[in-house]
């Protein structure tokens, strides 16, 4: 919407816009270079994966890091079988997995599935998770260079900041989905360009095509990205009412091209999402919505940063990290904005995104450094069941201060870029008297912007991603030595049967092996009796009594029910062989299930009982 005509970067000084305003051309290498180091970067974070990429996972989120595994095997399953992606009954058996329901991101693992079977989803995982990375802080560069700063440094740090700031880190660990931002640059220049003269059809067939894609990568970021605009361009038709007028018929034309093709390409897996079999309405209790963001982790250093400390979680609590920018980054964008807004638009605008966003993630209720206060907070008065912001989380609203702040580096260092320089433009020979000496006079200023940006920046550095070693699977699945006791139609029961506590191990038996074989129980969120939504399958009495016992480290009591009620589950699952493998309650577990079903045989590495004259 903004108008072509007004230069972004600042609206004081016409001479100094007509020239940034000036086709420049920027040399292939520097772009080059600067995707190079994002790539290197991408590769440093995912440093201890690669170490032992097929037996470490994300120590802080293994049992997400597993699933984002089995979504890359369902995605080569889905191509391979030419099977409806948005559905599968390879996990939960028999009542399957509504996949869009769910962070699926099917518009990855779908185009990857043939280097998912080539390298397999281990592989697969760790090199998608540093590229997304890259790829984000690439696209976030694109946009800054070409569309908002002058200086190509200024894009780099800005697009490095976008890609690998501290809050898009913490999803790192086992949540690439919160890391493959690299179209949501590209959606924002599109929209901002739905008012240009004469090309409204064209932007908005463009942004339509964006915005579907991006539904399949990642529906949160999509609507994050959506309220963020919304925010701009009201600040910009504030600030340029004028302007907002000129261009608004064309605005809402393209506006309406957008939503009209993202509508027909997407309408049948939106629908699938809230209306398809295991679909459901909101979460359970509205569990999210209690996720407020602590103001004291504005001015704390993340974790997986240089700086950062893992102690400081202990106060703070294990909430997820989603700004956690540090105090000199803070005081930076303070100084910032108050410089920069007199004289710059887009600071302005940045300015606004900042206080909306940081406000309304503040939650239910303020918290500080950890403690609740009794002061409420502005979610307090959002319904729990309001559509489309029930799934959200107050504090990754936060996640949009993120990328303000990073454009705000950008500005920053921009700026800081034309001190000491005279004005590129040519003006009247009243203005250039004494330009030399006042550039000279204020060149020390950009050695001083220079540092000061490095100084908050750099602290704020990522580590490489804590992994843990995990046992590998057993060779009886890895060889295939199930084969023969699963015919189509039936389940293979690992034990401990995979859910979202417990069963991480054999969770990735069905990953790892290509989902050959359907699995009951899981993780993912399906419905409950009231069609509310609630993570893993809901118990059946089998598996929670196999739960209490891993608990315990003891086998209760069992009667001849407990029994009964084995074969039922069983029944239910339509199991075929039970499996248990290598554990550390792997005797307690044994005990317990031929306590229930009877003696089992050792084959391989594990121990198997074939059910099939049991179940029928």
């Amino acid at each position: 919407m903004v108008d072509p005509s007004l230069n972004p970067v600042t609206d004081a000084d016409p001479a100094e816009a007509e020239a940034t305003r000036r086709p420049r051309r920027r040399p292939a290498r520097a772009d080059l270079v600067a995707l190079g180091a994002y790539v290197v970067l991408g590769v440093f974070v995912c440093l201890n994966y690669w170490g032992d990429v097929t037996g470490r996972v994300s120590s802080h989120l293994p049992t997400d890091h597993s699933w984002f595994e089995w979504l890359f095997a369902h995605g080569a399953y889905s191509v391979r079988h030419l099977e409806n992606p948005l559905f599968t009954a390879r996990q939960n058996a028999p009542d399957g997995v509504n996949m869009m329901a769910n962070t699926s991101l099917l518009g990855v693992t779908l185009p990857l599935a043939p280097l998912t079977m080539l390298l397999g989803p281990q592989v697969m995982y760790a090199l998608y998770l540093g590229a997304a990375l890259a790829a984000t802080a690439g696209t976030a560069y694109w946009m800054l260079s070409r569309h908002l700063v002058r200086s190509r440094a200024a894009a780099f740090v800005g697009g490095a900041f976008l890609g690998f700031a501290p809050g898009i880190i913490h999803h790192a660990n086992g949540q690439p989905n919160f890391v493959s931002n690299f179209l949501l640059p590209l959606i924002v220049v599109r929209v901002l360009r739905l008012g240009e003269p004469g090309r409204w059809r064209r932007n908005g067939l463009v942004l339509g095509a964006l915005v579907t894609y991006q539904i399949f990568i990642n529906e949160e970021m999509l609507l994050l990205t959506a309220l963020a605009c919304l925010v701009v361009v009201l600040a910009y038709a504030v600030q340029r009412p004028a302007a907002t007028r000129a261009v608004a018929g064309t605005f809402v034309a393209g506006l309406g091209v957008a939503g009209g093709l993202a509508l027909l390409l997407a309408a049948y897996p939106i629908w699938f999402q809230f209306n398809g079999p295991q679909s459901y309405r909101g979460l359970q209790g509205g569990v999210f919505h209690n996720w407020g963001e602590d103001l004291v982790a504005f001015v704390t250093f993340a974790r997986d940063t240089w700086a950062g400390d893992p102690a400081v979680e202990k106060t703070i609590g294990m909430t997820e990290q989603n700004t956690w920018f540090g105090w000199p980054l803070v005081l930076l964008s303070v100084v910032a904005l108050v410089l920069l807004v007199r004289r710059s638009l887009a600071a302005r605008i940045v300015a606004v995104l900042i206080v909306v966003f940081t406000v309304a993630a503040i939650g239910p209720v303020v918290r500080f450094n950890g403690v609740e206060t009794d002061v409420r907070g502005p979610w307090s008065y959002v319904p729990d069941d309001l559509p489309l912001v029930e799934m959200m989380m107050p504090t990754r609203l936060t996640l949009v201060v993120a990328a303000a702040v990073g454009v705000l580096l950008a500005l920053t260092w921009d700026a800081a870029s034309r001190q000491g320089r005279p004005a590129e433009a040519p003006r009247v020979p009243a203005q250039r008297t004494g330009e030399p000496a006042v550039a000279a006079r204020r060149r020390w200023l950009r050695p001083v912007g220079y540092a000061a940006v490095a100084l908050a920046v750099l602290p704020l550095l990522p580590r490489p991603l804590p992994a843990q070693q995990v046992e590998p699977p057993p060779h009886f699945i890895t060889a295939g030595g199930w084969r023969p006791y699963v015919p189509a139609g039936r389940t293979l029961v690992p034990v401990p049967i995979p859910s979202n506590v417990h069963g991480l191990p054999t969770l990735r038996w069905s990953a790892l092996t290509g989902q050959e074989f359907p699995v009951p129980g899981g993780y993912f969120i399906g419905p409950n009796e009231l069609g509310e939504g609630v993570f893993g399958a809901p118990n059946r009495p089998t598996s929670s009594l196999i739960y209490s016992t891993m608990d315990t480290d003891k086998v209760p009591a069992l009667t001849d029910e407990n029994r009964r009620q084995a074969v039922e589950d069983l029944r239910f699952w339509r199991a075929s062989v039970v499996v248990l493998g290598a554990h550390p309650r792997e005797a307690v577990l044994r005990e317990l299930v031929t306590a229930l079903i009877g003696p089992p045989q050792r084959v391989d590495d594990v121990w198997v009982w074939d059910v099939r004259p049991l179940v029928g």
